[in-house]
């Protein structure tokens, strides 16, 4: 494993193209994007340059990325970094990233990242020279390299993607970043299948090797296993609560915190019935504390009883009713965890807690629609009345509709289209069928679903 990527090997052609050609194909896109004035119309094509970056560029302009900022913007401040890095589960796969990638790239003229799910680094390392010069375009911890503030690169495009990636030279949307090449694959969480973050590698243009890819899908698939592991051990030795293994156990330098394993969340999405995980276990609630957990969830600062209590029910109500259902909840989770239990005066949840709903609002806002689709399962709590309740499925819904209108792909808008709000959705049906191409046989299916739409309508 010490010889990950020779810096001299040079680059076979990719998908038939020298890799001389490709930097051509690439200069002379951004020369004809300069010529637009930085717009990237629907209907531009720039020749010798690949599907997949044009169509990452074209994101990248609708998201107003500026491809002449030289720098990232640092999106977590050191106290912040620290913290963040400590509780995410990432942190516990750092061992394996560190042997199978970060020890090899000392030698190799290499960096290794590793990002969360948004495209936030949380770690840079490798070699030391290529450390400093990647600083002068902030390719640092706590930076934000997600396709909607940087555009085009390969952590941010390999999220917005879902899959790995390999970008290079002049193929990033960011000017400051030509001289570099990176490879980056998405990690996925062994359990859930809930995306996690993002292992990249970054340098020549060695780091766009064919192999290199295969050893960061390869490393990605063995710290999953080492994940799953952990989390195994940590159950079969009964240690279910984070409290209580730190108190068994002393801590060893740069091993994660039990908690770092999981990542406590609250699945509301097309569920009547929250699902709640705290530390790998987790309880179905009833209708009423689903609302109460998904209105605190999305109130981190606290709500008091008169305004939870206005969010919660549709008519008048009593405070005395909301402290009576508080009572019910705080049994519920005192049984779950006990750090979970609310506080009161306001009304608070005690630690992070990270709803489905509020992960895709994050990826909507920062252009990741591809991402969001994969988390969204539905409208929020479908068959919930609360007023707060209604407010947020509304907002989520409807964002999540018109990102994929807007730059949605036929195959993202069919998948949305299969979902049950918008089982009657004619728009969505006619932004598909404009994309799909004129022989694709999903088209029948797209206009037998508008025949009988237009048929219902009319009756």
């Amino acid at each position: 494993m010490r010889n990950l990527v020779h810096p001299a090997a040079p680059l076979p052609p990719a998908g038939g193209v020298s890799a001389e050609l490709r930097q051509q194909h690439a200069s002379a896109g951004h020369e004809e994007l300069d010529s637009q004035g930085l717009v990237f119309p629907g209907n531009l094509q720039l020749p010798g340059l690949s599907s997949l970056i044009q169509e990452s560029w074209r994101r990248s302009a609708q998201l107003l990325a500026n491809p002449d900022n030289p720098e990232a913007p640092l999106a977590l401040d050191r106290e912040e970094l620290e913290e963040y890095r400590r509780q995410h589960p990432l942190a516990a796969i750092m061992p394996v990233i560190h042997k199978l990638l970060v020890l090899p790239s000392h030698d190799s003229g290499m960096l290794v990242a590793v990002g969360d799910e948004v495209g936030r680094l949380l770690w840079v390392e490798g070699d030391a020279a290529l450390q400093r010069r990647a600083e002068g375009m902030m390719f640092v911890p706590g930076a934000d390299w997600s396709e909607a503030t940087v555009g085009t690169s390969a952590p941010g495009t390999a999220l917005a993607l879902g899959r790995g990636i390999q970008i290079s030279g002049a193929e990033h949307y960011k000017r400051s970043v030509h001289p570099w090449s990176c490879t980056a694959v998405p990690f996925h969480d062994p359990d859930s299948g809930a995306l996690l973050g993002v292992v990249d590698i970054t340098g020549t243009e060695s780091a766009v090797a064919p192999h290199t890819l295969s050893l960061v899908e390869a490393t990605v698939a063995a710290a999953q296993a080492h994940l799953r592991v952990e989390r195994l051990q940590l159950a079969a030795a009964g240690q279910s609560s984070p409290s209580r293994r730190r108190n068994s156990a002393p801590k060893t330098a740069g091993a994660p915190a039990a908690n770092s394993l999981y990542r406590n969340s609250l699945q509301l999405l097309g569920r009547d019935q929250a699902l709640l995980s705290i530390d790998g276990r987790t309880v179905a609630l009833s209708a009423r504390h689903s609302e109460i957990l998904a209105l605190l969830s999305s109130h981190p600062a606290g709500l008091n009883a008169e305004e939870l209590c206005a969010l919660l029910y549709p008519g008048e109500a009593f405070t005395m009713t909301l402290r009576a259902e508080m009572v019910r909840l705080r049994k519920v989770l005192q049984q779950l965890h006990p750090g979970a239990v609310p506080e009161s005066r306001p009304y608070r949840l005690p630690l992070d807690l990270v709803p489905d709903a509020g992960q895709v609002l994050d990826c909507l806002q920062r252009g990741a629609h591809r991402i969001a689709l994969e988390i969204y399962r539905g409208a929020v709590l479908p068959r919930s009345e609360a007023p707060g309740i209604v407010e947020l499925r509304a907002r989520v819904s409807a964002l999540m509709r018109e990102a994929l209108l807007t730059d949605g792909s036929a195959e993202s808008l069919l998948k949305y289209a299969a979902l049950p709000e918008a089982k009657d959705d004619v728009d969505v049906r006619i932004a598909a069928l404009k994309l799909l191409a004129p022989r694709s046989p999903k088209r029948a299916a797209v206009v037998a679903d508008l025949e009988r739409l237009d048929r219902e309508l009319s009756a």
